[in-house]
């Protein structure tokens, strides 16, 4: 490794077919977007999944393994919420047949035996889970925690796998500030990893590279066509890729909030994903969680008897 390459894709190098998923639910999948873009330029085979917010009940299409159903352009879904078909259709408005593998929403348990069966059925070699904000790297003694159960979930899944190269990758540094993550908590989880050698670097994303267009051009398409749910992480990454700084808001759901648009929300920040599973703290009290009500439970339960670190400004 030198200053000339990028460890991140040094570890992928290797990768015949890597697995691209989004780990929190919602529109992480797009997150994901821009390397999907980079690694298939590189010749390599891209699978994309979502641990989705999508009501699986009205999506007609069968389930591909236990608790995964396979999404494209001609799969009808629900009206108002439903990214992962609309980001097929604009796959197919592209000329192109690009399904998402839809992963519900439930406790860690089934969402392990979720992965295990996407492996079994795609055979991928590689894993990088995508995070939409930075929330991931909270191991569970932090003041605010952001939205664990999706994040958590899907990290103690993939670390499961028996797979050589999991990473996981941030996008979107700052946004999570909406959910009450302290950005110094996870600016300490950073060094830490980098201390264990698990931190791969950032990758800027420059609004004059083709990945990154291609990238906005998916979100701008399938937030319109939601426009009762638009993705503030998604559109928050936009606008920082625009040069945009501040209190910039691009959707009514941000409305009364104080947004922090800056150029670091537009930069991957990557990880080892097995360093950052055995920094969880809370990880092994959930592997038997069967649903998301009882992930709610440990979650509340482990808070109680820990000592919470509180919020620490960053001091620059």
């Amino acid at each position: 490794m030198d200053l000339s390459t990028s460890p991140l894709f040094e570890r992928l190098a290797s990768a015949r077919h890597v697995l691209i998923a989004g780990g929190g639910g919602g529109f992480d999948v797009f997150s994901g977007l821009p390397l999907y873009f980079r690694l298939r330029e590189l010749g390599k085979q891209v699978s994309l999944a979502n641990l989705t917010f999508t009501d699986l009940g009205r999506v007609d299409a069968a389930p591909v393994a236990p608790g995964v159903v396979r999404v494209d352009a001609t799969t009808p879904g629900p009206r108002g919420y439903y990214p992962e078909g609309l980001l097929s259709q604009w796959f197919a408005a592209r000329g192109e047949q690009v399904p998402v593998y839809c992963i519900e929403r439930v406790g860690m348990a089934p969402v392990r035996a979720s992965y295990a069966a996407l492996h079994a059925l795609l055979g991928f070699d590689a894993v990088v889970l995508v995070d939409g904000g930075t929330d991931i790297l909270m191991r569970g003694d932090e003041v605010g925690l952001g939205t664990p159960h999706e994040d958590i979930a899907s990290l103690g899944a993939v670390h499961a796998l028996p797979v050589r190269d999991k990473l996981v990758v941030c996008l979107g540094f700052g946004v999570d500030r909406y959910h009450g993550v302290c950005h110094a908590h996870f600016l300490e989880s950073v060094a830490a990893l980098s201390k264990a050698g698990a931190y791969l670097g950032v990758t800027a994303l420059l609004e004059p590279m083709p990945e990154a267009a291609l990238f906005k051009e998916a979100v701008t398409y399938v937030c319109q066509r939601m426009p009762q749910a638009p993705s503030i992480v998604s559109l928050s990454v936009v606008s920082a890729l625009e040069g945009e700084y501040g209190d910039v808001h691009r959707t009514e759901r941000t409305r009364g909030s104080t947004l922090w648009i800056n150029p670091l929300m537009s930069m991957y920040w990557a990880f080892d994903l097995g360093a950052v599973a055995r920094r969880c703290l809370y990880l092994d009290a959930l592997r038997d969680t069967q649903t998301h009500w009882e992930m709610d439970a440990v979650i509340e339960l482990f808070r109680e008897e820990l000592r919470i670190r509180p919020w620490q400004d960053i001091p620059v």
